[in-house]
């Protein structure tokens, strides 16, 4: 893994911020949970990134040892992306995050109610 942070903030949650704090790299992880994706793919289900944005984003993440990216040599050529060890690893924090969304959507439903 090729390091692209230069050296690490000494709190552990500003660490994972670094890593996945922004909202496109979280709904990548989200999309890649469940299995390999390619990139037409997962620009699908994350709806409204742009190309571009994307492409930054999953560099960011393969440099920081969250994505692998393989590429087969077919005409056109195929990419694929897929969580590596350590990406699969933040699941908890997904699953954590989640949860917590939806009780909040529930106590909101509930406020918008009464």
């Amino acid at each position: 893994m090729s390091q692209k942070i230069k050296e690490l903030p000494a709190c552990p949650v500003e660490t994972t911020l670094t890593l996945i704090g922004d909202k496109w790299k979280v709904l990548i992880l989200r999309d890649l949970l469940p299995g390999t994706k390619r990139f037409g793919e997962l620009k699908k289900s994350i709806g409204s990134v742009s190309q571009k944005v994307l492409t930054a984003q999953l560099r960011d993440m393969e440099e920081n040892g969250l994505v692998h990216r393989e590429v087969y040599a077919e005409v056109p050529p195929r990419v694929e992306y897929s969580l590596t060890e350590l990406g699969r690893s933040l699941k908890p924090i997904l699953d954590s995050m989640w949860s917590w969304g939806e009780g909040y959507k529930r106590k909101y439903e509930e406020q918008s109610k009464g």
